[in-house]
């Protein structure tokens, strides 16, 4: 009898023992702003986890943002005023870009250079120069630019980031040059490496 009286009381004393513990524990997390704070991070981190594998990858962007209307191809040179027109704010939203002498169509990259993005000021202009030097400004002259006085490093920058816009987007075709004559693109000629290097602007 004695023994069983002596477990009971073990046992009572276990358990108000396990009880303080949890209360400490409660008292501290909840009575500490930081470990509050802590709580709460790893709360809404595991509600993100969970809410990503339930709705799979690409579920959100696909409701949020619908899939834009894909633009026909387009080929045929500009001068300098058609090149204007094309800067995203036009009612099929397509936006073109001159690099070097040559014109490509970077729609797709809207976000950087149509309205409101960070190369805004590139949509329907020459950003030969803006590349070369690093500059956002917009180049709002109306004379075709040969960039002759541009140096051997700027050059290459011009050069460089043509390479880009000739691997991410479509090529479109030439910026004339004064007086230039347009190039009549038929589906015969079809030889787009030929003419993006008739276009670009000689070497210094």
């Amino acid at each position: 009898m004695e023994t069983q009286q002596k477990q009971q009381n073990t046992i009572e004393a276990d358990a108000t023992a396990d009880t303080s513990f949890l209360g400490a524990a409660f008292r501290e997390i909840f009575y500490s702003p930081m470990n509050l704070a802590l709580l709460s991070i790893i709360c809404f981190l595991v509600y993100k986890i969970v809410r990503d594998r339930c709705e799979g990858p690409g579920s959100r962007d696909s409701a949020q943002k619908p899939a834009e209307p894909q633009l026909p191809k387009l080929r045929r040179d500009f001068t300098i005023k058609e090149l204007r027109e094309y800067d995203g704010n036009q009612p099929d939203g397509r936006v073109l870009v001159a690099v070097n002498g040559n014109v490509y169509d970077v729609t797709k990259g809207k976000r950087f250079y149509g309205p409101g993005g960070p190369y805004a000021t590139f949509a329907g202009r020459d950003a030969s120069r803006n590349l070369a030097t690093f500059s956002v400004v917009p180049n709002d002259k109306d004379e075709y630019d040969d960039l002759s006085d541009l140096n051997m490093m700027e050059m290459d920058s011009v050069r460089d980031w043509e390479m880009q816009f000739k691997e991410k987007y479509d090529f479109v075709g030439k910026l004339l040059r004064n007086g230039e004559q347009p190039t009549n693109y038929d589906n015969d000629s079809n030889d787009e490496d030929e003419n993006i290097d008739g276009g670009s602007k000689k070497d210094n």
